[in-house]
């Protein structure tokens, strides 16, 4: 240990001791302070104050900080030390500045954009452009109050060289366990300027695996919350995630960073609690299977392929068509009359709907009017001569009031659906202009299915669009902001529609061209999005630099981005090195032993992975297919006691040794990963395969094996030739 870090470790060793004496004292004097329960409005106020005090203290107190920052800013007489944690707290021992600052704040933006250099740096402070110079940026690691670690990657007074990525790769080399962790002490100057981008803006990210992607989009909208603290609340928030799982694995994520309250759901909960519709329990496996597990490969995808078009914005059109015939003849023909001698003029009830409450959508505009014609029937009902005509006249009107009532269009977004589909009797003009539109297999396959009950993913957002024309956003909540993860899997039409419950187009969408596997109801390419939005409301970030992985791992799955997906957005590995990645070929077998000679290949694989002192957390076997990860988990089963099978239907995911096919593993991480079956066999020379294929290798973060029983695809190139088990 040089005399530096000596020197430096007993600083901050002492400044720590410094702050959790501060921490304890401001704690015990806030916990010396009766709660107060009383109804002084002003008083519930500074208890709350206290209170939230008192919880920030104690988070905090563990690890209070992360970072150091010493700047001088233009016109002081010399550097002060910022310390940058999670929660910003002001000391009560020292006045020019806070004991920690929070890592949102404008000044801490120089913590995570300062990349060393000695010209004058600066930051965007809501008073201006703040410049001044940096002398010492400094990141520690303090776990359960002890100091762990001190790594300098500036120092202005030092003639060491700057060590940026020695600190990042060491936080980066640290074992998986079954849920993802906020990168706060870790951002890079690209992430940042993402997190603190403008809020009414639909922001792209294009990320290749291992960007960090989805924990940005998390800390985006910590970001939010403290910057626009008076425009925006946590429960106006939203994140839509893949699935139910995976939502799972982020959600400690938003807490650790002190955040709370903000929705996470799929699409298709979200939509379905929207529309108070229950969409039926489809099976994984024959969910999946028609695009996943085919023999020969992925079905030919064209514009035409039902979840495409329906993913299109071309059906907007159609919709749009509809629900204006529908509105244009709603008012039944004739006049109304309640019982003989009483008269409503159809010309009165058109000046209603047409005129008086044609502000209102199409299916609150038909409750006003009936309530409208229900007052007329009660005050005509008044000039009834006697109680016996009174009786009469009420029985006749309540059963006239129903038959007209049933004469005006069903507002029902299902119904309105199934004609455009010719799925039910259409009115006329309806089915007609939808047919014109929509390619008559769409139209027959789906028919088809809406005959049998069935309402499918796809279907989700024109029934949701149906839903905003015929009510407005009547009784459901506006977001703030939506977060998107895995965007590439959502459809222009799932945008367009979201985009009507979200203020300001405001958005963070994000994902992967290059894992864009479920390519039939996905986009092809970002414009497809981008040109939702006027130019000024979205703008697009392309992340290159992948954290996850090793180098060889980036390296290896780069071959099969370059040649095997096509695509020229490679990932750049930061510089961590590792074991190389190995391909196993393991011995021919017939048919009748194929199963059983890949499960003995499997158990060699995991027997020699837990040797030579490796203690991984999380491994992953990837399969190609759910009946092969079904077959390998029960012949492991009685060895490995916890083993997991994921098979899509799970909610929450442990850890551990885990079995499941390889397009369940999209968007989790594994300390070291397995590929039971990476022969041409089961991943084809097409883009499809290769990206099924890359998504599998880039799950790793320290190990990469691949098993085969020989026939490599064409993009797959051992590092240093091919080995056997």
């Amino acid at each position: 240990m040089d005399n530096n870090f000596q020197s430096a470790y007993q600083e901050e060793k002492e400044r720590l001791a410094g702050t959790l004496r501060e921490i304890d004292s401001v704690l015990e004097r806030l916990r010396g302070i009766p709660v107060y329960t009383g109804h002084d409005y002003t008083e519930q106020v500074l208890e709350d104050a206290r209170e939230q005090r008192r919880k920030d203290l104690a988070k905090l107190k563990p690890q209070p900080y992360f970072g150091r920052l010493d700047f001088q800013e233009n016109g002081e007489e010399e550097p002060k030390a910022l310390y940058i944690g999670k929660i910003g707290v002001d000391s009560e021992q020292v006045s020019d500045r806070p004991l920690v600052i929070d890592w949102r704040a404008p000044v801490a933006s120089l913590f995570y954009s300062f990349t060393g250099g000695l010209d004058a740096a600066a930051y965007e402070a809501p008073e201006g452009l703040v410049e001044g110079l940096v002398y010492l940026k400094r990141n520690v690691v303090i776990r359960q109050e002890i100091l762990e670690r001190v790594a300098d990657t500036f120092n202005r007074d030092s003639d060491a060289p700057a060590v940026s990525d020695e600190f990042l790769v060491y936080r980066l080399g640290e074992n998986k366990d079954n849920k993802l962790r906020d990168i706060v002490s870790t951002i890079q100057e690209e992430q940042d300027k993402i997190i603190r981008a403008a809020k009414n803006t639909a922001l792209i990210i294009q990320g290749v695996a291992g960007s960090g992607k989805t924990t940005v989009a998390l800390h985006r909208l910590a970001f939010l919350l403290y910057q626009y603290k008076e425009q925006v609340t946590a429960e106006k928030m939203i994140i839509f995630a893949p699935n139910r799982m995976f939502l799972d694995y982020i959600s400690d994520v938003l807490p650790e960073l002190g955040v709370g309250n903000i929705a996470q759901s799929t699409f298709p909960d979200w939509a379905a609690g929207v529309l108070e519709v229950e969409l039926p329990e489809q099976d994984t496996q024959q969910t999946l299977n028609a695009w996943f597990e085919t023999e020969g490969g992925m079905p030919e995808i064209t514009d035409e392929t039902p979840g495409r078009f329906k993913g299109s914005t071309a059906l907007m059109g159609v919709i749009e068509d509809a629900v204006k015939g529908l509105e244009a003849e709603a008012v039944p023909p004739g006049d109304f009359s309640p019982w003989d001698g009483a008269l409503l003029r159809r010309s009165m009830i058109l000046k209603w709907h047409n005129e008086e409450y044609r502000p209102y959508p199409p299916a609150k505009r038909k409750e006003r009017v009936m309530a409208r014609l229900h007052r007329w029937i009660e005050m005509e009902l008044k000039k009834s001569p006697s109680l016996a005509a009174l009786k009469d006249r009420k029985k006749k009107a309540a059963a006239r009031e129903k038959q007209y009532a049933a004469k005006w269009p069903k507002y029902e977004p299902l119904t309105i659906y199934k004609q455009m589909f010719g799925a039910v009797k259409a009115p006329e003009g309806i089915a007609e202009a939808a047919s014109a539109v929509i390619p008559k297999a769409v139209q027959k396959e789906t028919a088809a299915a809406l005959k049998k009950g069935q309402i499918r993913e796809e279907d989700l957002p024109p029934l949701l669009y149906i839903h905003y024309l015929l009510n407005g956003g009547e009784g459901t909540l506006r977001f703030d902001h939506i977060v998107i993860d895995e965007a590439q899997d959502f459809s222009p039409f799932q945008i367009a529609v979201l985009d009507l419950y979200v203020k300001g187009h405001s958005f963070t969408i994000l994902g992967d061209l290059s894992q864009g596997i479920h390519a039939y109801k996905g986009v092809h390419a970002w414009e497809e999005m981008q040109a939702l939005f006027a130019p000024e409301h979205t703008a697009y970030h392309a992340l290159t630099r992948s954290y996850r992985s090793t180098m060889e791992i980036i390296d290896f799955a780069n071959v099969i981005l370059a040649e095997g997906v096509h695509s020229p957005l490679l990932a750049v590995p930061v510089f961590r090195s590792g074991n190389p990645v190995r391909v196993l070929s393991f011995a021919e077998a017939a048919p009748a032993g194929a199963e059983e000679t890949r499960l003995a290949a499997v158990r060699g694989a995991l027997a020699e992975l837990s040797g030579d002192g490796r203690e991984y957390r999380t491994v992953a076997v990837l399969t190609r297919t759910l009946r092969e990860a079904e077959a390998l988990h029960a012949g492991l089963a009685d060895q490995y006691a916890g083993l997991n099978l994921i098979d899509g239907r799970m909610t929450e995911y442990r850890g551990g040794l885990s079995v499941l096919p390889v397009y369940l593993s999209k968007g989790l991480e594994f300390d070291a990963v397995i590929l039971a079956d990476a022969d041409k066999g089961h991943y084809g020379e097409a883009a499809w395969d290769a990206k099924l294929l890359y998504v599998g290798c880039t799950r790793a973060l320290h190990e990469l094996w691949l098993l085969h029983s020989g026939n490599l695809p064409s993009y797959v190139r051992p590092p240093s030739g091919e080995e056997r088990l």
